[in-house]
């Protein structure tokens, strides 16, 4: 089935915007707080890539290094497909490759890896999502989420989108400018949430990548509550440049535009854009250099983008957090220390009647927390260490991670 952005106009997005408002300003933010304490807290990547698109490596290659690297989540989210019927790819015959075939083959065996081999070319079948995912799935402990990443344009600038926990391919939708084509491709995804009863979580990608999506463009689009403040490619320009504003910059601007027109706040993902899987280097996209802690009931789809939805969750290159609670008043952060790190956390936000953001309090150690007053619009935090990324790109050297924006109560 294909679906249209025109079917979700009227009733059907007012539905999802009444929706999205109840859930934020329904909650009762210390209770909900407070039992964030009672649930654990979930590692994951939402944006991977296969030799089902442009990636170079097998998914279940993919799959067992995430695994095997302490993740218990990953969506797989290839350009304009699922992972589903049949695909072969060819092998490249840079000896790259032969040799990464060569570990798969080693590694499957040949019960599993279906393959052929003529005048030195190899074929190899693609296994499908339904396939790979019952090597690796674990109860409580892996979990994979069908994904796609629906890959767009206009004018020949690139409009990405993830659907996570999607269930049907959903085909790009074109319109007539930057802002239609990102409303119909988000319409589509809430349309199919809608008429399958399954929690699917649409993000808008890299937007400084081709410098295609601007903060105009963020603010119109409706019914979006998600964005990649960081993404681990290198072409990507998170920090953007010199008459480009950086993504965390475009985040706050966003929310003080959205909560002035009654949005809800939109919250900052970071993930990876794995293509490249044997190649290592800041001009390469690699894997595990960005990743989201979701504090959850359970490891299920479901659960994770609940709690995504309840701003339950942080994002991350290499900081980790041992609590982050908000009891309607108070931000308290702990970091999980590692030996001769330092850390910064700042609180960063905008009062109420202003336009800008600001940093309200940075404190040096640990551990820190923020009062809000009532002039308070909202405030998130940046923790940055003095540890350097493993595998950084731009000018993002040191490890950090980033909480959601809270509103004063």
């Amino acid at each position: 089935m294909k679906y249209t952005a025109s079917k979700l106009r009227g009733a059907n997005y007012s539905k999802f915007l009444l929706m999205f408002i109840v859930i934020v300003a329904g909650c009762d933010p210390v209770k909900e707080k407070e039992n964030r304490d009672e649930k654990q807290w979930y590692k994951g990547n939402l944006h991977t890539h296969s030799y089902w698109s442009d990636g170079d490596e097998f998914p279940e290659m993919i799959m067992d290094w995430y695994k095997s690297n302490d993740y218990q989540f990953v969506a797989l989210s290839d350009h304009n497909i699922l992972a589903e019927g049949e695909k072969w790819v060819v092998l490249s015959k840079d000896s790259i490759y032969q040799s990464a075939f060569d570990k798969y083959l080693d590694q499957f065996g040949p019960e599993w890896v279906e393959y052929t081999k003529e005048a030195g070319q190899i074929q190899v079948k693609l296994k499908t999502f339904e396939e790979y995912r019952t090597r690796f799935e674990e109860n409580g402990k892996f979990l994979i989420i069908q994904s796609e990443e629906i890959t767009d344009s206009f004018e020949g600038r690139p409009l990405h989108m993830n659907a996570t926990n999607i269930q049907e391919l959903i085909e790009p939708q074109g319109g007539i400018s930057v802002i239609d084509v990102l409303q119909n491709n988000i319409d589509a995804v809430l349309l199919q949430r809608d008429q399958s009863g399954v929690p699917i979580l649409p993000h808008i990608n890299h937007p400084n990548f081709g410098y295609a999506i601007g903060l105009t463009d963020m603010i119109a689009i409706r019914g979006e509550r998600f964005f990649e403040v960081y993404n681990g490619h290198p072409a990507v320009h998170n920090s953007g440049d010199s008459t480009h504003i950086s993504t965390e910059e475009m985040w706050d601007l966003i929310n003080i535009s959205y909560l002035r027109d009654g949005k809800p706040l939109m919250y900052g993902l970071a993930t990876d854009d794995s293509h490249h899987y044997h190649t290592k280097g800041s001009k390469w996209s690699n894997a595990g250099r960005g990743w989201i802690m979701v504090q959850a009931d359970s490891l299920d789809p479901t659960s994770l983008i609940e709690a995504m939805e309840s701003g339950n969750f942080y994002s991350t290159t290499g900081v980790t957090l041992n609590k982050v609670k908000f009891d309607g008043k108070k931000l308290s952060i702990d970091v999980n220390p590692e030996a001769g790190v330092d850390y910064v956390i700042s609180f960063i936000g905008c009062r109420k009647g202003q336009s800008e953001p600001v940093e309200f309090e940075a404190i040096e150690g640990p551990s820190g927390s923020f009062e809000l007053t009532e002039d308070i619009l909202f405030v998130r935090c940046k923790i940055t260490s003095t540890k350097f990324q493993d595998n950084p790109i731009e000018n993002l050297v040191y490890e950090m991670a980033w909480t959601q924006p809270v509103l004063s109560m």
